[in-house]
């Protein structure tokens, strides 16, 4: 028994000095932890130094200013999507979710409950409202903001996540941090006695002194142990006493482990699986959070291009409306035409300068937009205030692009969307949850075991005076200091064992048992919610797939339109020519036409954000732009700007 007592002593010891050198071997092979402070030097004394977090860096990336060229910036939709990894203030936000989730796994390694992780999207730096800007005639380029994956997909949105409220329910975890612990005090106590046969005197006066120092630690079968080495020392008046001063020294190890409630490594480790599956959920929303942005900035470049496109369609319907105003003016000079005709022809001049104007307008409030999106400080920078963003590519159209088959494009989805892989891991929380919450419901059943060492050293008491007959000799196994008691503790010369059970039964245990209840129906709600995103999903892929069938479809009239009303134009111009038309038939064959380009754009701009969506629809949003998730943590994309177009070179 002395030899085992022995060996558990030095293990419990061991556990407890051996935790903080993984923890630090731990730390130094994670780029998201906090807990060891920035010094390892003094040992054993960073983990009480605050941790540093960097500041915010609020410059841009020198990618900015290779693509700004007399005071332009020619832009790729390449480009913009780099510009907005490496500047934008949403994914520099969504950033710390996954540290603060790596932190909460430090938290829960303790035994402590999890803090939770965030779940929302922010679009802050991504357009008013929920929109990415306006396209042509007032259309929405932009993506409605999705938080935590959009509709019955998503799961949750908008609010942060505290993470899984049955966690916080039924058996808690044991704290698995080590710790020291120690107490010191002094006292000297006076107390007048009735009789002077115990102690020899009427007034016993003493000086107390009692130290306590110790080690203790959890385990994650629920078991604490701690190891104490306890001493008092005394000095007295008492006559009685055959050692003054004396000193009694106690060195105990106590096991508590419980055999029902709180045994058990999946109650006890629970915590540590969530906060996992809570840093999982939170890099998933770090991915959610760029495609976000992803998503809306390809919104956003489309919706700029559409408007330049806009701009140069307002551009030739003021050339034409022009050109009819001339000509008017010509035919009242040589008496051809009544002069209200150069009225008339003003007016539509006017109004198509109007349109050009508001064209123009519209083209500056989305590279504002598109500016916010892809800088720190946006328009913040009168380089980039003053600088004019020239898209280098246009909407293409391939009118004989496939797709996979619609039950191949939905599987896809539902392996690759982040969402779905979110909801799956809160449904696996909801189960580890249970856990904890159902062994809360069994009676609580302690095994407590204490081996306990005990000794006593002291000096012969010179003011000894025994009773009348008592002639015992003091044994000098006995004389001696605090290393005497040592000596008698090492050698476990006097040894206590005891061995306790503690039981409570509850009679009703009805707290336990809604308790495991509510969780339960949680975990059904969560189920049906996850068949609630599945079919929204299926729905989301099938209505990308008809939206972009449904642009082609418009874009291939629209160009038949546009065709029909330039060949109209012509005609009547023709015949307003030859004096067989009037000018209104003119102006209105001009507005025709100038609605027809119209249409033209608002539909390839719709085309682009229908691809937009079936890309975000399957998750393939970033592999369809090749952006990499990593460099997006890190925020610096490894591809070069794309080469200037000749004509700015």
């Amino acid at each position: 028994m002395k030899i085992w007592t022995g060996q558990l002593s030095l293990l419990l010891v061991a556990a407890v000095l051996l935790q903080p050198i993984a923890s630090a071997q731990e730390i130094r092979s994670k780029p998201f932890d906090y807990s060891m402070g920035q010094s390892a030097w003094p040992p054993f004394t960073n983990i009480f130094k605050a941790p540093d977090v960097p500041e915010i860096s609020l410059r841009n990336s020198g990618r900015l200013e290779d693509l700004l060229h007399d005071a332009k910036i020619y832009l790729s939709l390449a480009d913009a999507l780099a510009l907005a990894i490496e500047n934008n203030l949403d994914i520099a936000w969504a950033r710390y979710g996954p540290q603060s989730s790596a932190n909460d796994l430090m938290r829960a390694k303790s035994g402590a409950q999890l803090r939770g992780v965030q779940n929302q999207i922010s679009t802050l730096s991504t357009g008013l409202g929920d929109t990415g800007g306006a396209g042509p005639a007032g259309q929405a380029t932009g993506i409605t903001q999705r938080a935590g994956g959009g509709g019955a997909a998503g799961g949750q949105g908008g609010a942060g996540d505290i993470g899984d409220a049955s966690t916080f329910f039924g058996t808690q975890a044991v704290n698995l941090d080590p710790s020291i612990f120690g107490n010191v005090d002094w006292g000297h106590f006076s107390n007048p006695q009735t009789s002077d046969f115990v102690t020899g005197t009427n007034t016993l006066v003493r000086e107390i002194s009692n130290s306590q120092m110790g080690v203790r630690t959890g385990f994650i079968s629920g078991a604490t142990a701690a190891l104490i080495w306890a001493n008092s020392r005394s000095d007295t008046n008492n006559v009685r006493t055959n050692f003054n001063p004396s000193l009694v020294s106690a060195f105990t190890l106590r096991v508590t482990q419980p055999l029902l409630q709180g045994f058990g490594v999946a109650v006890n480790t629970r915590n540590i699986k969530v906060a996992k599956n809570n840093n999982e959920i939170s890099n998933l929303q770090f991915k959610l959070q760029v495609e976000e942005v992803v998503s809306r900035v390809a919104g956003i470049y489309w919706g700029l291009v559409s408007l330049r496109a806009q701009v140069e369609s307002q551009r030739q319907n003021l050339a034409l409306a022009q050109k009819l105003y001339s000509d008017n003016k010509r035919r009242v000079e040589i008496g051809t035409l009544a002069p209200i005709e150069i009225i008339r022809a003003e007016a539509e001049v006017a109004a198509r300068e109007a349109d050009l104007t508001a064209a123009q307008t519209e083209v500056q409030l989305q590279e504002t937009i598109l500016k916010d999106a892809i800088s720190v400080n946006g328009i913040a920078s009168p380089t980039l205030l003053h600088a004019e963003i020239v898209p280098t590519q246009d909407i293409e159209i391939d009118p004989s692009e496939e797709f996979e088959p619609l039950p191949t494009l939905m599987e896809v989805a539902l392996a690759a969307r982040a969402d779905m892989e979110q909801n799956r891991l809160r449904l696996n929380n909801t189960d580890l949850g249970l856990v904890g919450v159902k062994n809360g419901m069994l009676p609580s059943a302690n095994l407590i075991v204490d081996l306990t060492n005990n000794a006593l050293s002291g000096s012969e008491n010179e003011l000894f005076r025994g009773l009348p007959g008592d002639n015992s000799m003091v044994s000098p196994f006995f004389i001696g200091g605090l290393g005497t008691a040592a000596g008698q503790l090492l050698r476990r010369n006097f040894p206590d064992y005891q061995v306790r059970m503690q039981v409570n039964i509850p009679l009703k245990n009805r707290q336990a048992r809604a308790d495991y209840t509510a969780a339960l129906l949680e975990k059904r709600q969560q189920e049906i919610r996850l068949v609630q995103a599945t079919n929204a999903i299926r729905t989301e892929v099938q209505s990308a797939v008809i939206r972009i069938q449904q642009a082609r479809a418009r874009y291939a009239a629209a160009l038949k339109s546009q065709d029909l009303q330039q060949q109209t134009l012509d005609a009547e111009q023709k015949k307003y020519n030859l004096g067989a038309s009037t000018i209104f038939q003119v102006v209105q064959a001009q507005r025709d036409l100038a609605n027809a380009r119209t249409s033209v754009i608002a539909t390839q701009n719709e085309y682009a954000n229908a691809r937009i969506n079936l890309d975000r629809a399957t998750g393939h949003m970033l592999t369809a732009h090749n952006i990499s998730i990593a460099e997006a943590y890190d925020g610096v994309v490894s591809r070069r700007p794309d080469p200037l177009p000749v004509s700015a070179q």
